[in-house]
């Protein structure tokens, strides 16, 4: 008798669930409810209070680092502030701010990328009690109209601004700072314009008015303002509170104990203008007294290596990454053995967010493990939004496979309500923005008769049978979608300009590329194209899309669309010209004529798997 034996189970590297148990309970039909069997435990209502708790009792351990700006442009060795030394600075600041009278009503902007600087300029807001704004740094030096940037000002009427240097944001500075507004460099001057050094900012003598501001601040103070990547219509300004803050990192200890058990290290990119960069990891390290090592890389080709460096120096104890990052992370580590020893060496978790991560990815990344330590290294994730803190669902178990959520946090309760086929996930909690400032209708639409916040997810349950699994992504219910960077592609502009740029051959199109690394599209074609063509009137359509004139005129179309991008969330990388029209019965078209961009992708979903995987005949790409 042959007997076979199952494979043994992988064996990963130990790391507590906190949350692995859910209480469900019904609602009116098409409604359920889903809340942690835990409570949500005591947390403290300023994180200011985290700041002042670790000056004291671990004054001389690095709060931040970066590595030195070099006059070449390089990077050198790593500046370092301690806790002691961020709370002196954030007290000196906190006078500047209250000298100048800032307040909700006129905040702080804050143009620049993450740096010492930064770090130390917002927590001197917090101290003060003076709500501060990370602007997205393209909205200044990318941006040729800076539209977004005025409509941030417009938003938020800022008292200050900051920049790290004159030169990168002279021009932003130029045409959208009004003349009244102070502004203040880290490094340079600008021409015509009177600014204020940073180092005579933090270096203001501080009075009995800091303590007495600091005070007045309590967990409904506003913290920061976070704008919304405004993917459909502008962005909107997203109020952040101290109770939000302080509750959502009390709800991450809970879900991941291993965040305190020891000062966690952190070797981190993502841009605080963000929140997962900004509230999530920067959040993790100010609650539990650990030290940031800001990475001045990223995952593109051009500073990945940057990143890679930082990482065969500095061992984090968990490590957060987009997608795209842990892909290129996975390739250099087959390769190189520094890196290899040093990453693993005492990684308790690799977490991503922003998009979901291929299963390619993480099978590259387990083997690597298993052969460097003999065990895997967990990778976490979960779902949560600019409006949620962000922390509201993470993963229940180490068995993490792509698209997994988990179960809510703590102290959030979830609603479930079927929407248009799917089920929305919705948020209660005290991680809970209050709303979007300035902006009262936005907010009314955002929250529904019960208060829950509507954010647009969808999920399905991991395992239908036990929803102690939790739940697992299924898309959103909107149309936009995140690349694998973690970029929005905003579908209805972008599906506009091929519409006008196509005509008259276009009748409509179908965006593609959701967690992929580029935007794809599927193009419905108008009977125009037979003239173009020049085949007999009753040739099969086929064969009209796939005649030389045809395809070249869409060649033409997709150059055109190419040249006129500015990034990989608008850019159509991909094509195919669709010969099956848009079918009613199955709802891809209204009988208006109306695209249904969600029905199509899941109807043509092999069609859409082969465009990306290079394997579907005749697909245009730009030249």
């Amino acid at each position: 008798m042959n007997e076979t034996t199952s494979p043994a189970a992988p064996r990963y590297r130990t790391l507590a669930f906190g949350i692995t148990r859910a209480v469900l309970s019904e609602g009116v039909p098409g409604t359920r409810y889903l809340k942690a069997e835990a409570t949500l435990a005591p947390y403290v209502g300023r994180m200011t209070d985290r700041l002042q708790h670790w000056a004291e009792t671990a004054p001389d351990r690095t709060f931040i680092a970066r590595r030195e700006r070099l006059s070449d442009g390089s990077t050198g060795d790593w500046q370092r502030v301690s806790y002691a030394e961020a709370l002196h600075k954030a007290r000196s600041i906190a006078q500047a701010l209250i000298d100048r009278g800032l307040d909700a009503e006129r905040p702080v902007a804050i143009l620049s990328e993450n740096g010492i600087e930064h770090a130390l300029m917002a927590l001197g807001c917090l101290y003060a009690g003076v709500p501060f704004c990370p602007v997205s740094p393209p909205y200044s030096i990318v941006s040729q109209d800076f539209d977004k940037l005025r409509h941030v000002f417009d938003t938020l009427t800022p008292g200050l601004v900051f920049a790290a240097d004159a030169k990168r944001f002279a021009r932003a500075i130029a045409a959208v700072v009004p003349a009244d507004v102070e502004v203040v460099l880290a490094e340079g001057t600008l021409d015509g314009r009177a600014v204020t050094s940073f180092d005579a900012l933090a270096a203001t003598p501080v009075t009995s008015a800091v303590d007495a501001a600091h005070a007045a601040v309590g967990p409904d103070t506003i913290t920061k303002f976070l704008f919304t990547s405004g993917s459909t219509k502008l962005p909107k300004a997203v109020v952040n509170t101290h109770r939000m803050w302080c509750a959502n990192q009390q709800q991450l200890r809970q879900s991941i104990p291993a965040l305190g058990e020891e000062p966690p290290v952190l070797v981190d990119w993502l841009p605080w203008n963000h929140t997962f960069g900004g509230n999530h990891n920067v959040g993790i390290v100010l609650d539990n007294g650990g030290t940031l090592y800001i990475d001045d890389g990223k995952p593109t080709p051009a500073l990945m290596g940057e990143t890679l460096r930082n990482l065969r120096e500095i061992a984090p104890t968990i490590y957060f990454n987009v997608p795209t990052g842990f892909e290129a992370i996975a390739q250099a580590m087959e390769a190189d053995a520094v890196l290899r020893r040093n990453l693993l060496s005492r990684v308790k978790m690799f977490f991503y967010s922003g998009a979901a991560l291929s299963q390619p990815v993480w099978d590259s990344l387990h083997r690597t493990q298993e052969a460097e330590i003999g065990e895997r290294i967990v990778m976490g994730t979960g779902l949560g939004m600019t409006e949620s803190g962000p922390f509201a669902l993470y993963v229940t178990g180490p068995e993490v496979k792509s698209g997994d959520l988990g179960l809510p946090a703590a102290g959030i309760e979830i609603k479930l309500v079927e929407v248009d086929g799917k089920t929305e996930v919705r948020y209660r909690g005290p991680n809970i923005t209050p709303g979007y400032w300035r902006a009262p209708d936005a907010t009314a639409e955002v929250f529904d008769d019960e208060g829950f916040l509507c954010t647009g997810d969808a999920v399905q349950w991991i395992d239908p049978d036990d929803i102690h699994r939790g739940l697992r992504f299924d898309g959103r219910i909107a149309e936009d979608f995140k690349l694998a960077t973690g970029t929005f592609v905003s579908v209805g502009p972008l599906r506009a300009k091929i519409i006008a740029a196509g005509a008259p051959y276009v009748q409509d199109a179908v965006l593609t590329g959701i967690n992929l690394r580029e935007v794809g599209a599927l193009l419905f074609p108008t009977q125009a194209v037979r003239a173009l063509a020049g085949l007999p009137a009753d040739a099969p359509l086929q064969q009209v899309l796939e005649s030389a004139p045809v395809q070249a005129r869409f060649q033409q179309i997709l150059d055109t669309l190419a040249a006129a991008s500015t990034g990989s969330a608008n850019r159509i990388a991909r094509a195919h010209i669709v010969s099956e029209p848009p079918s009613i019965d199955r709802g891809e078209v209204t009988d208006k004529g109306s695209i249904n961009q969600r029905a199509v992708l899941k109807h043509r979903a092999a069609l859409v798997e082969a465009l990306h995987a290079g394997s579907l005949p005749f697909t245009l790409q730009p030249r």
